[in-house]
């Protein structure tokens, strides 16, 4: 199968195209110019981090509100002091890409995603802020979406940056030539820090909402 950074890059633009459905064919042109350490990042994003040490600080300590389930009221804010909300209104979160896309499809926007907590972090935080009741932290839509852009942002400066650098047109395999002008594009904490700072500017499409019946039917694009 021809894969090309240009066809890539385009499809990085395009709201239509889901970021889960794009992960493999960059795992593909990573693996393809040699880039190890880009197609360990991608794989890592697509599969979701097994080891909470590696998560990256665009996906470390995401904003929330730590909520408490109320046999009369159900889920409420949890009745926490400031110095707790400190503490403990906040979260790493290491879900596949694939995970957080869906997240974000099948909330509205100005919504949040209740996260909830194994059964030893549960009784270790219940101790924490002194409150026996179920605990969770509810994170918004809007915080997935950038770590989804941030993402996204980071696979779209590569491919840029490969084009730049002359990998243009179809390609079923790359020389040892074109492999080595690309070499030092290996860097993909370099790429998806600079999609931090660019959020917001680069040309790649937010999350799209999903109407009720898509949400109802699964058609999801």
């Amino acid at each position: 199968m021809s894969t090309s950074a240009n066809h890539l890059h385009q499809r990085l633009q395009d709201e239509a195209e889901a970021i889960t459905r794009l992960m493999p064919t960059a795992i593909t042109l990573a693996t393809m110019v040699r880039h190890r350490a880009m197609a360990a990042w991608l794989r890592a994003e697509f599969e979701g981090y097994g080891d909470p040490a590696s998560i990256p600080t665009y996906r470390a300590a995401l904003p929330g509100h730590l909520v408490a389930n109320s046999p009369q009221y159900g889920w409420i804010p949890a009745p926490i002091d400031d110095d707790q909300k400190t503490r403990h209104n906040h979260l790493d979160v290491g879900d596949s890409i694939k995970e957080l896309e869906r997240v974000c499809l099948n909330c509205k926007k100005g919504n949040g995603h209740r996260v909830t907590f194994d059964d030893d972090t549960l009784r270790t935080l219940q101790k924490q802020v002194n409150l026996t009741a179920t605990l969770a932290l509810t994170i918004n839509r809007d915080t997935y979406c950038r770590v989804i852009r941030v993402v996204r942002g980071a696979v779209y400066l590569w491919c840029q940056a490969l084009l730049d650098h002359g990998l243009t047109g179809d390609h079923n395999a790359y020389t040892s030539k074109e492999r080595q002008q690309v070499a030092h594009l290996d860097t993909p904490e370099a790429f998806w820090r600079k999609a931090v700072k660019l959020d917001g500017e680069l040309p790649v499409p937010d999350v799209r909402e999903v109407g009720f019946l898509q949400r109802v039917f699964g058609r999801t694009g």
